[in-house]
């Protein structure tokens, strides 16, 4: 069951990574007990969670902010992604010999994918939480694959909710979230097809895009905190 901290913490990590707690905004006890409706003890608690969890940062003496997103982080998070989510394709699509139901599962992953344009997408709500839940059904049918590799699954859910966050950089930008539909679907039709080196070639083209087009959403260095001093 779980508890009014644990509660508090999911509460705030998804405002964080949805971007509704922006890079460097100011986090008190106070202010977010009020608005998640609890104490301040789960907040505090939540608050030292999402400290280990890199999602907030200690800027000075009882002053905590929402963790800026450097450019270098990025770097570094996708270099690791890059090699992690390639062996993570390549053993989906190795199982789809053994396992006919992880080839219709990514098969039609692929499909609704496929069927992702602006128009679909001008359909979601503003926060395209629409797109990202089939994002995330996706992500949910890797790990299911890689039940024979907890380590590997392990590596990659510790450093996926830093990837939804730079990935919310770009949910305005339709032009981009349509081609990263087609660039899923191009890793999911592989896999589908139990094609590992393709498979892992297309989730190497997604990520070098996906890290191309963050970085020309990213902030410069510094402009969150000019922000919160205006």
């Amino acid at each position: 069951m779980s508890t009014a901290a644990d509660r508090a913490f999911d509460a705030l990590r998804a405002a964080i990574v949805d971007g509704e707690l922006a890079p460097g905004a100011p986090l008190t006890e106070v202010e977010q007990a009020a608005r998640l409706g609890v104490s301040r003890t789960p907040v505090r608690e939540a608050f030292a969670r999402l400290i280990a969890a890199g999602l907030v940062t200690e800027r000075g003496p009882r002053t905590l902010v929402v963790s800026e997103i450097e450019a270098d982080d990025v770097d570094a998070l996708f270099e690791l992604r890059t090699a992690l989510d390639e062996q993570a394709a390549r053993l989906a699509a190795r199982r789809v010999a053994n396992s006919a139901s992880v080839g219709e599962r990514f098969s039609e992953l692929a499909a609704r994918f496929a069927a992702v344009d602006r128009t679909a997408l001008a359909a979601d709500d503003p926060q395209r939480h629409g797109y990202y839940a089939l994002v995330a059904e996706f992500d949910a049918a890797l790990d299911n694959s890689l039940s024979s590799s907890p380590y590997l699954a392990a590596a990659i859910q510790s450093t996926r909710v830093h990837l939804a966050r730079v990935r919310r950089l770009a949910r305005d930008d339709d032009d981009r979230l349509a081609r990263s539909a087609a660039e899923h679907a191009a890793i999911a039709r592989a896999i589908a097809d139990g094609d590992p080196e393709r498979a892992a070639a297309a989730t190497r083209l997604h990520l070098h895009e996906a890290l191309t087009s963050i970085h020309t959403h990213l902030p410069r260095r510094g402009e969150n905190r000019q922000k919160e001093r205006a």
